[in-house]
């Protein structure tokens, strides 16, 4: 079944992937109507954390910030069928990055780097950051049932030199590149949320107490590797920027966890600026009613 839906699917996927951007831009205004106003995809799930996560905002503020969020997420599943044939030209006109030479810098000092993004504007196009630079990179991703789809995810992302890697196979690649001395450029979006029970450190994440992703920071620690956070803009629709921000190349001078905790107050300023552009219909704050006593 796995291969049948692939070959069914796949052409369809690589026919919308050849339209020209005004097109595809076209066909996810389409999808919006159907998404949002037909089906209603996840539409509970993004109203209910747009009111935990905005509460200062009217009922009016909130529908309007969710249907441009329902928008921006066609945008992006469009964008992200889009990379299938997207040329490396027309990929670095559309995904800027505005101070890459930082990260070159590191590089000559030879330094390794762990780098924070949050689930906001675009992660899909970071990857053409590999024709800037001379870093291995590698980005861990939760593994796609269909084993067919998941190698065209890995094929896509690829392209440009990147390795994508499982969250149990990220510690043990980074550990034996360290070995081989090899450099690498290693991209955690970390403000997903993990299993509550296995959390060992939970913090505010827009003024709600909810466990936190720590294994970025321990690896960069245990490795020593330097962290930055990677800011994405979505500039207008199909252009975005990024810039590195907060870079520390000794990760160790600093107490546990609190690299991550910064980090996570990058993404509420993102969020701040532009929530439409936040992934609202991810259950980010599920488990806010499970607060262990020590960490309350």
């Amino acid at each position: 079944m796995q291969l049948l839906a692939y070959i069914l699917i796949y052409p369809l996927l690589w026919m919308v992937s050849l339209l020209p951007f005004k097109i595809l831009y076209m066909v996810s205004d389409l999808l919006y109507i159907l998404i949002y106003k037909c089906f209603g995809y996840r539409k509970t799930v993004v109203r209910n954390n747009l009111k935990l996560a905005l509460p200062n905002k009217t009922e009016k503020e909130r529908l309007s910030i969710e249907k441009k969020f329902f928008k921006h997420l066609c945008d992006m599943i469009l964008e992200a069928i889009k990379s299938i044939t997207i040329s490396e030209a027309e990929m670095t006109k559309r995904y800027v990055f505005t101070n890459v030479d930082q990260i070159n810098a590191l590089y000559k000092e030879q330094k390794s780097v762990v780098v924070f993004m949050g689930h906001y504007a675009s992660w899909e196009w970071v990857f053409i950051l590999q024709k800037f630079t001379e870093y291995k990179g590698y980005a861990v991703y939760k593994r796609l049932r269909n084993k067919y789809f998941d190698a065209l995810v890995k094929r896509i992302r690829s392209k440009y030199n990147s390795h994508l890697i499982t969250t149990k196979e990220t510690y043990p690649a980074l550990l034996n590149a360290k070995k081989n001395k090899e450099l690498t450029f290693n991209g955690f979006v970390f403000d997903q949320s993990p299993k509550a029970k296995k959390a060992i450190h939970w913090q505010n994440f827009m003024g709600i107490k909810v466990p936190a992703h720590v294994g970025a920071e321990i690896i960069a620690k245990r490795l020593d590797m330097a962290t930055a956070f990677l800011k994405v803009k979505k500039i207008k629709r199909g252009y975005y920027e990024a810039i590195f921000m907060d870079i520390i190349k000794s990760p160790k001078d600093f107490n546990n966890f609190e690299i991550t905790n910064a980090s996570i107050k990058r993404v509420e300023e993102q969020i701040i600026e532009a929530p439409e552009h936040y992934l609202w219909s991810h259950k980010r704050w599920k488990h806010r009613n499970e607060v262990p006593e020590k960490f309350k």
